[in-house]
């Protein structure tokens, strides 16, 4: 069969390209329900997007790339089709904009909107070969058991990274780019919990702390949660994308509190209280239990010098750990690294050397926070591709 435009990958890239690029427009997957990292985003409810996306939020080999396409389609373009659609939403914490109800309001409203510009959606449908004529592409899909042929002027990869393989996740974006001449930037694992040796925080498994986390001069203020593996939560999903294998991390646990200042208010004016009572005002009990296992907190306030209050903010606002490694792409939000943006055009997300080629979101070397920006760059880069694709003749 011929078709335009084939866009391989129906996830949250996929999804929007398709509704973009126009009629006579083919999305495969091999999949049998479509957005499936959507599905299960936010707890069920789908970190759509963020009030605050901004060109800072994102990481990548050139800090300029993503640019364009998040300018031209924005997180509020998104909140209008959003609200198009009739799907309630409500902002969780900074700026992370959720759906009330389900994710899978986010999927129907996609899938409404291909089908609305004419667009065909194949699930259960795997890619055995991608060849170029000279002319144009040529794929072989597989579909109930039997080889399809597809030539196309327009392919749009938009199957992913390598993170959650169990949900089908595979490199294959990154094949596909290296087949058509293009370098793929070293991809690992982001927004991703760290693992440590020896059950290091398993005694205070399920333990959590508003902290600031540092690595690289990279900071972020949010929570943190111990497990029996390491270490997760907000805060350390943040920081991971910045941190590499032998690096150290530092955590402030009182990044709001002038611990100094506190401990010698209270060494006058409750100088009986035992200090292992004052820190339980202002730090988990089992966390202080922990590290009381290297750190001394006996004594009341009245009798700490000036010399050990500050050792003490330096133990407190700076605790040096040294990761192991982390859970790998295994449960990662996203794959950091990916298709080279310097061989795609950063307004249509189109190959700079091979015509009709487009590639988009989470394939791509550009990667978001935590908190909606990376389903932002899905829908933008998607837009962008799409659209391209849909004016380019025949």
């Amino acid at each position: 069969m011929k078709v335009k435009t084939l866009i391989l990958g129906a996830g949250a890239a996929g999804l929007m390209a398709a509704a973009h690029a126009g009629p006579d427009t083919l999305l495969v997957d091999h999949a049998k329900s479509p957005g499936e990292k959507i599905r299960i985003s936010g707890g069920g409810r789908c970190n759509f997007t963020n009030m605050y996306c901004g060109f800072e939020n994102y990481l990548g080999g050139n800090p300029h790339f993503h640019k364009s396409a998040l300018t031209r389609y924005t997180q509020w373009d998104f909140v209008e089709l959003v609200g198009k659609h009739g799907i309630e939403w409500h902002e969780k914490t900074l700026g992370q904009l959720f759906c009330d109800g389900k994710a899978t309001q986010i999927v129907a409203m996609l899938v409404a909107e291909l089908e609305a510009a004419g667009a065909q959606l194949w699930l259960k449908t795997s890619i055995k070969e991608v060849r170029h004529d000279g002319n144009r592409f040529q794929v072989t899909l597989e579909r109930d058991g039997k080889d399809i042929s597809v030539t196309c002027a327009n392919l749009i990869v938009a199957t992913g990274g390598k993170s959650i393989p169990k949900m089908g996740a595979t490199g294959l974006a990154y094949d596909i780019a290296r087949q058509f001449g293009h370098a793929v930037t070293e991809t690992r694992p982001a927004l991703v919990p760290f693992t440590f040796d020896k059950g290091r925080f398993a005694e205070i498994s399920g333990v959590s702390a508003p902290v600031r986390l540092t690595c690289h001069d990279t900071t972020f203020d949010e929570a943190m949660l111990f497990t029996h593996r390491g270490l997760s939560g907000p805060a350390v999903l943040q920081i991971s994308s910045y941190w590499r294998d032998g690096d150290a991390i530092s955590v402030n646990l009182l990044p709001e509190l002038d611990l100094s200042a506190v401990l010698k208010d209270k060494r006058k004016s409750e100088g009986r209280k035992a200090l292992k009572t004052e820190l339980a005002r202002h730090l988990p009990a089992r966390l202080i239990d922990h590290l009381s296992e290297t750190v001394t907190f006996t004594g009341n306030l009245g009798d700490l010098s000036d010399t050990r209050i500050a050792d003490l903010v330096q133990t407190l606002e700076n605790w040096v750990l040294k990761p192991t490694g982390t859970e790998g792409y295994r449960t990662a939000e996203v794959t950091l690294g990916g298709v080279d943006t310097d061989g795609l055009n950063s307004k249509t997300m189109m190959s700079k050397t091979v015509p009709g080629l487009y590639f988009i979101g989470e394939a791509v070397d550009v990667t978001g926070w935590l908190g909606g920006f990376n389903f932002q760059w899905a829908w933008s880069s998607a837009v962008a591709a799409g659209q391209a694709a849909k004016s380019e003749p025949v």
